[in-house]
């Protein structure tokens, strides 16, 4: 009877595995046909969250792939990752999760892409892959209006500015290896975006990092702010063009690269500023969340 009843579980676990492959359907609960990509939703204009499925936007699922509910992940990201998902032959699932939790999630397999504003710096290269740039841009200061920072035009005008950026982003790693030189204090990193404009808010901080188009979006949402028109390497902060440039993160040694690389390449510059300028917009809408 033992017997029996050990035959019995090894024919029912071999089912299991054939009805697993038979519905294409992974041991992590991805599925196949679908292209899982991870992000913040908390980054405007590049990722954002909002209530409903308006605009374009996706729904969210959470790393458990769940839907997350009354909400949806809109911006340049997204635009970007539906364009590639749709040349992919794949549904698009955005997974939802914190910033330092990203790379470890492709490295992992619950997500087969970070499409999340992410700098293909030399520290994060050594973990994964990276497809070419899909945007280029300036980091910024962005300060309040009422503030003794307002209307500077460069770096050294900050002398004494208490300054913060997003903690893990190469950001946060400009301001702290050359802000001293110009006087700047640079304050402990901050989780997010929302955190640092709230820091700004409430004064607890006289700038915080952005990327230009970051910028121009939170400052669209909170009249109160403006920021600083710094240029790279000449005004504002030294950095490289990967220091600088957004591209798609994929696991190493994936074939995804090349394919990516394919995609991106069909899209024009003019039509890459187009989806910004429409992000920038859509952003600072009345039913966006974070």
């Amino acid at each position: 009877m033992k017997k029996l009843t050990k035959a019995l579980l090894v024919l029912t676990a071999a089912v299991l595995v054939a009805t697993c492959a038979l519905t294409l359907v992974a041991c992590n609960g991805k599925q196949d046909g679908k292209l899982y990509v991870g992000l913040e939703c908390a980054y405007s204009p590049f990722n954002y969250t909002q209530r409903d499925d308006s605009n374009g936007a996706v729904q969210i699922y959470n790393t458990n792939y769940r839907r997350v509910r009354n909400s949806y992940a809109n911006g340049y990201d997204v635009m970007i990752a539906k364009q590639l998902a749709e040349s992919l032959g794949k549904e698009l699932v955005v997974v939802k999760m914190e910033w330092d939790a990203l790379i470890p999630a492709l490295n992992a397999g619950t997500v087969d892409m970070i499409i999340a504003g992410m700098s293909p710096t030399d520290e994060r290269k050594e973990q994964i892959d990276f497809s070419e740039p899909y945007y280029q841009s300036n980091l910024v200061l962005v300060v309040r209006k009422d503030g003794k920072y307002y209307g500077k035009t460069q770096l050294s005008d900050f002398n004494g500015a208490k300054v913060a950026a997003q903690k893990g982003t190469f950001h946060d790693d400009a301001l702290q290896q050359q802000g001293p030189s110009y006087g700047i204090e640079p304050q402990t990193p901050l989780a997010d975006f929302p955190a640092l404009i709230n820091a700004l808010k409430t004064k607890a901080i006289d700038a915080y990092v952005a990327e230009e188009p970051g910028a121009i979006e939170n400052c669209a949402s909170n009249p109160e702010f403006d920021y600083v028109r710094l240029h790279n390497n000449t005004t504002g902060f030294v950095a490289t063009e990967a220091d600088t440039a957004i591209a798609v993160g994929i696991k190493k040694g994936s074939s995804l690269t090349a394919q990516v690389n394919e995609i991106l390449q069909g899209i024009t510059d003019a039509q890459r500023q187009e989806l910004m300028n429409k992000a920038i917009e859509l952003s600072s809408g009345k039913n966006i969340v974070e």
